[in-house]
């Protein structure tokens, strides 16, 4: 690494939010422009925009991605002045999703054969699965001359997800059927991470895979499975966003014979802040969905405050 004190740019929300564990938040002189967690990240020099506008319907939104995708149009674009002028020693990317974030290639495109950059570094990330969480963050830790810290905030993450399961094996527990919907129309059931996570508060995971990237399914398939708890957690919105997709689940055929709407135990979850992000703020969402799925056994969780909520349940949106 450049110095003690490199200059970096983030254009990945989990690692921006690392970053800022690691308190080096003073050498981060640029962000994407979905890098607003800590409230501390949002006065960083943005370097990034969408083409995706937010505000359009789950479907438009579906439509919109999918029409760019197949044209080979970018999703994002880098501001290539403001990257040269802020020089930085390190660019953290990714290299997992054209939908997520800025591609690996955008970068390296920006990067290679411009002098500016002869001595930046390229950090791109892959987390496909739970495991490779924690892969990342140790890989960030390395990259910024941090390992001895990265492997300490790692090891204090894993304790606490040690500590879920120690009371689930002691207390006896009889596992939860759950599903994660990661977006409403179409209906697509969160993979990657989400399964792991689930599994690890106590749940047993419905219809998506570990390790894979979340597809496309059939409400049937969630029929079949009938979850007892479901939690909505569409990508990269908050809960009053949300919300405002609810009226959809209303026209789902069936939707009243699931057995966690039967059970009024369906949620809305903040997938932005706390399923869609592979950081670390993934182990709050293992405590939170421990709590969501025996409240008698966990506590819910301390967040930090904030003027959105981290979930909301059914019968309040109804």
């Amino acid at each position: 690494m450049h110095g003690s004190r490199p200059r970096i740019i983030s254009l990945l929300s989990s690692a921006t939010e690392f970053l800022f564990e690691l308190d080096l938040q003073e050498q981060l002189v640029g962000t994407s422009h979905e890098c607003d967690y800590p409230p501390a990240a949002l006065v960083k020099q943005r370097v990034t925009c969408s083409h995706v506008d937010a505000e359009q319907s789950s479907s438009q939104i579906d439509e919109t991605v999918r029409s760019q995708l197949e044209t080979r149009q970018s999703l994002y674009s880098l501001d290539r002045d403001k990257i040269r002028e802020l020089k930085p020693d390190l660019i953290i990317t990714q290299a997992q999703c054209e939908v997520c974030a800025v591609h690996y290639d955008d970068v390296v495109s920006l990067v290679a054969g411009d002098p500016v950059f002869s001595e930046t570094d390229i950090l791109a990330l892959q987390p496909n699965g739970w495991d490779d969480v924690f892969r990342d963050m140790l890989a960030v830790g390395t990259a910024v001359g941090r390992e001895q810290e990265a492997a300490r905030l790692v090891q204090s993450y894993q304790q606490r997800i040690d500590d879920i399961a120690g009371t689930l094996q002691a207390t006896g527990t009889c596992l939860t059927r759950i599903v994660c919907v990661e977006w409403i129309e179409p209906l697509m059931i969160a993979g990657n991470w989400v399964p792991a996570l689930v599994e690890k508060a106590g749940g047993i995971n419905g219809v998506s895979d570990a390790d894979l990237p979340s597809q496309y399914h059939a409400w049937d398939d969630v029929r079949e499975f009938d979850p007892e708890v479901l939690v909505i957690c569409p990508c990269g919105f908050d809960v009053s966003r949300s919300l405002q997709e609810i009226p959809l689940l209303h026209e789902v055929p069936g939707w009243q014979e699931i057995s966690a709407v039967k059970g009024n135990r369906v949620f809305v979850l903040d997938g932005n802040a706390y399923l869609n992000r592979s950081g670390p703020r993934l182990v709050e969402t293992v405590e939170i969905l421990a709590h969501l799925l025996y409240p008698d056994r966990f506590n819910a969780p301390a967040l930090p405050s904030s003027t959105s909520p981290a979930w909301y349940h059914w019968n309040q949106a109804r």
